[in-house]
């Protein structure tokens, strides 16, 4: 195939042809200097007619600063490559370095100062500071743990998960000494931890007589500490005056002086601090309702780094039915996995384009978005680490908009996603919201404060674009952190007739009040096959069906869920689960745990292997619930005779599965293991996460 290349240089220059990788002896001809040029010269090749294969843009190694995003639009379409020159390290970077730092005293501390004129005049303001390649924190109050709201004007506590669920403030009380009048108080957030979102209120007024803070923002659900009959914890971002830890960072937006506590061991001229110029760094702009797409772009062997935050203006209209004025209003979060985030690689109407092997870190929002009429698209290889929010985002249009917006066909392989949620701690590792037919697979997803992977996107039965996900091989742990509730490995929402989730390996999610779930079957969620999955060591259960229709749960090994291994909430007239052949392992916990008992459970649960590693003989069942300071309670055992009694597990074992060591984490067993005559098809849970390529 014929090919064209062209070269770019932070050395370069773009008066030159791009058609050499270095400069000519002469030094009148070489690499361009940037991307944008070498995007140009792509695109007059293509008005000139002269495009006959394809097209490789290589990157030499070195820093390439940003300033703004970079944008393709529909005439960039071509098959053209955006990679790194072999062997080199080419880094797109949204940082400006800081130079002429200076010494203080503060607080009894020594600080570096530096003086931002564009600061102090209002052109520039950042959220975000990198020191040595790491993100550094804003001072926050209280430095460990979490404050609490003392009461809300006009709202009342009552018991129950959604009661006031949608009735947010902008306003409430604090308690005494929690709260002062602080610098530049207009800079300060509060941030609210309940449900599964993170609240956050921009503060505009304080009343030190009445310990009465507002905010510019209204939650968006009441200010409750959700199952726990109490007001809302939280904790304050961005004091000028706790400015006190090594590693700490404030931005003076008045002065213009920015201040930066060093830790131990740096110095002034052995440091390199950058701050964010831009929020994005890589965008494709189809228009999929005009007919308009980008085909067929790569971008491989990059890397992406130093993106600023904001908090997005706007309400949430996919929620706002029955709440009137509430997708006008600005709320101070997203109702869910903060999906009002753009990517800092956020691509509309792309087909057939390919993100593989490359490194986004240190950055404000979600990593990449694959936005409406996104199809075909390959997220391959890459790396995502220090997030903002999340890692992956694919959102399409639902089904009652148009069929143009619809995104799917895409695949979302051997990525690793780990420590994101650092700003908006609900983000997901990988969502898909409204979108059919991807892959999601072989991913390593970790250390986030809620989801692993999300799918799905509509509460209840209603029409859902959701549908034949393939959800398989991804390698899922330590998520939550004691933050945030209502979160799972995996979790699903709504009808998704053809979607398989199959061999992943979950464990070590750690819930604040409720819901640290393994696979959870949210709200409809319908006509999901669940096989092969080992999931264990869970704060809730290990599986966790709020209500659905018809799902298949078969040879899974579920372990150790320090609630209950296997729960249900709701009571329904259909066949809500099969659930058979799989191995259902407690320590001192019921196998299956249910609101009610069991009685309007219509669950097919037979040829399962039930044992419980503290007691021998397993419990079988319990009703259980949260009590009003969120402690979970046994109400009563439901025993081995009267659980066969309503049909369930009649031809089940009790017995050990004779794993190797299952408390430390390994479940192989024996071929001679009880589970084979119950038909339990071992599986290799090596098989998850990323591949070698």
């Amino acid at each position: 195939m014929e090919e064209t290349v062209y070269y770019v240089s932070p050395s370069g220059n773009d008066s030159w042809t791009g058609l050499l990788p270095d400069r000519s002896g002469e030094g009148t001809d070489g690499p361009f200097a940037t991307l944008k040029r070498a995007r140009d010269a792509v695109r007059q090749l293509k008005r000139r007619g002269l495009v006959r294969g394809l097209i490789r843009v290589q990157l030499r190694g070195g820093v390439y600063a940003m300033k703004e995003p970079l944008d393709f639009e529909a005439e960039d379409s071509a098959t053209v490559v955006y990679e790194a020159y072999p062997g080199e390290e080419p880094i797109l970077d949204g940082g400006q370095a800081i130079a002429g730092w200076t010494e203080e005293q503060l607080h009894g501390r020594t600080v570096w100062v530096a003086e931002l004129p564009e600061v102090a005049a209002g052109r520039w303001y950042f959220r975000s500071l990198f020191v040595n390649g790491e993100r550094r924190m804003r001072p926050r109050y209280p430095k460990q743990g979490l404050l609490r709201i003392e009461s809300v004007p006009g709202f009342e506590l009552v018991p129950g998960l959604l009661n006031g669920f949608f009735d947010g403030s902008d306003t409430f009380h604090y308690a005494a000494g929690d709260l002062g009048r602080w610098s530049n108080l207009d800079d300060v957030d509060i941030v609210v931890l309940h449900y599964w979102v993170e609240e956050r209120m921009p503060i505009v007024s304080l009343d030190e007589e009445r310990r009465l803070v507002k905010s510019s923002r209204r939650s968006t659900f009441g200010l409750k500490d959700d199952v726990a009959l109490n007001y809302a914890q939280y904790y304050v971002d961005n004091v000028f005056e706790h400015l006190t830890e090594p590693g700490e960072w404030y931005l003076d937006r008045l002065s213009g002086k920015l201040y930066y506590m060093p830790m131990d061991g740096e110095t002034i001229d052995g440091t390199q601090i950058s701050a964010p110029r831009t929020e994005q760094l890589l965008r494709l702009f189809g228009d999929p309702e005009r007919g308009v797409y980008i085909d067929h772009l790569h971008f491989r062997g990059l890397s992406f780094r130093h993106t600023d935050w904001s908090l997005p203006r706007g309400g949430d209209p996919e929620r706002a039915s029955g709440h009137p004025g509430m997708e006008q209003r600005d709320l101070a979060c997203a109702p869910q996995a903060a999906y009002h985030l753009p990517g800092v690689i956020d691509w509309t109407g792309a087909r057939h384009c390919v993100l593989e092997d490359c490194d986004i870190r240190h950055v404000g929002f979600y990593a990449v978005n694959l936005g409406p009429g996104c199809t075909g698209n390959h997220v391959v290889g890459n790396t995502m680490y220090d997030m903002g929010a999340g890692g992956v985002k694919l959102s399409g249009s639902d089904a009652a908009k148009s069929l143009a917006g619809r995104t799917g066909l895409n695949h979302i392989t051997d990525n690793h996603i780990h420590r994101g949620g650092l700003v908006f701690h609900s983000g997901i590792g990988v969502v898909s919201r409204h979108a059919y037919g991807n892959v999601i697979a072989h991913n390593h997803i970790h250390d986030l404060y809620y989801t692993g992977i999300s799918c799905g996107w509509v509460w209840g039965y209603a029409d859902n674009v959701s549908r034949d996900n393939r959800i398989e091989y991804n390698h899922i742990h330590d998520l939550g952190h004691g933050m945030l509730n209502d979160m799972g490995g995996i979790y699903m929402l709504g009808v998704q007739p053809g979607t398989v989730i199959r061999g992943n390996v979950i464990h070590d999610i750690v819930k604040k009040n409720y819901g640290g779930w393994g696979i959870y079957l949210d709200e409809g969620s319908s006509h999901i096959t669940v096989e092969d999955n080992l999931v264990y060591r869970l704060s809730s259960q290990c599986f966790h069906q709020h209500y659905g229709r018809e799902n298949r749960i078969s040879n899974n090994i579920f372990a150790f869920g320090k609630e209950g291994v296997i729960s249900f909430t709701r009571q329904e007239e259909h066949i809500s689960i099969v659930f058979e052949r799989n191995i259902v392992l407690a320590d001192n916990t019921p196998a299956f745990v249910c609101k009610s008992d069991f009685a309007g459970i219509h669950l097919i649960s037979d040829l399962n292997l039930i044992w419980d590693t503290a007691r021998g003989e397993p419990v079988y069942a319990a009703n259980a619930r949260y009590d009003d300071t969120a402690t979970w309670r046994y109400l009563r055992e439901i025993g081995p005779d009267e659980w066969r009694g309503r049909g369930f597990d009649l031809h089940s074992l009790a017995a050990d599965p004779q794993f190797a060591d299952s408390a430390g984490g390994n479940f192989a067993m024996p071929g001679d293991s009880p589970a084979a005559g119950l038909g339990f098809v071992p599986f290799d849970p090596s098989r998850a996460g990323v591949r070698r390529k």
